[in-house]
């Protein structure tokens, strides 16, 4: 059975290292479908090596990619070790940005802070907050790590800033009202990260 190690969405290319996570998300897309718009089916047989993900970096031509992204259908963070080593890998290289997209728990999956571990490698951490309200988060996310998983998220947030160039937290636009989104707001200038709402996909 082939992996689909990577594939593209709109100018970028993403990287998909793993399909375990930590989370249930009610609203995850893995839930409706096997794959991406143009994409191969994104569940894994195994989790490709880091040398499989350079082999197959190293098959493509990466000129037209604005940004090399580690999202796929898992948490990419599960997988951290093999993430850096990619990434480094891709800046000695190529010189491209990267990019992680994250639900923010990496310090609960590893069980140690990890932030620092990104520093002059990753460009941009993008994390989704979901919503102002731990206990809401816990309901959307399904979170193993319980209750506790919306505060250590706040504080990954905190700890990226200052270690990686550009730190966003998003939510979802229509998933939650409009007074929310301001409350989004405010925690993400609280930390000092942007705040963005992404379009809906279904």
């Amino acid at each position: 059975m082939s992996m689909t190690i990577l594939y593209e969405v709109h100018d970028n290319l993403y990287v998909n290292l793993t399909n375990k996570c930590p989370c249930a998300c009610t609203f995850c897309l893995r839930q409706t479908r096997d794959h991406m718009e143009d994409s191969d089916v994104l569940w894994l047989s195994r989790e490709p090596s880091a040398d499989e993900v350079k082999e197959a970096l190293l098959a493509k031509d990466l000129t037209p990619y604005k940004e090399v992204v580690f999202c796929g259908f898992g948490e990419p963070t599960e997988r951290l070790d093999v993430l850096l080593e990619t990434a480094a890998f891709i800046k000695e290289r190529y010189g491209k940005p990267i990019r992680i997209d994250t639900n923010g728990l990496a310090d609960l999956i590893c069980k140690e802070p990890t932030a620092h571990r990104l520093k002059g490698l990753i460009d941009t951490v993008s994390i989704s907050l979901n919503t102002p309200d731990k206990e809401r988060y816990l309901e959307l996310t399904r979170s193993r790590f319980g209750i506790g998983s919306f505060d250590a998220m706040l504080a990954y947030a905190a700890e990226c800033k200052k270690y990686v160039p550009n730190v966003v937290m998003t939510t979802v636009d229509t998933t939650i009202t409009k007074e929310e989104e301001e409350q989004c707001r405010a925690i993400c200038e609280r930390l000092g990260v942007t705040y963005r709402i992404r379009p809906w996909e279904d």
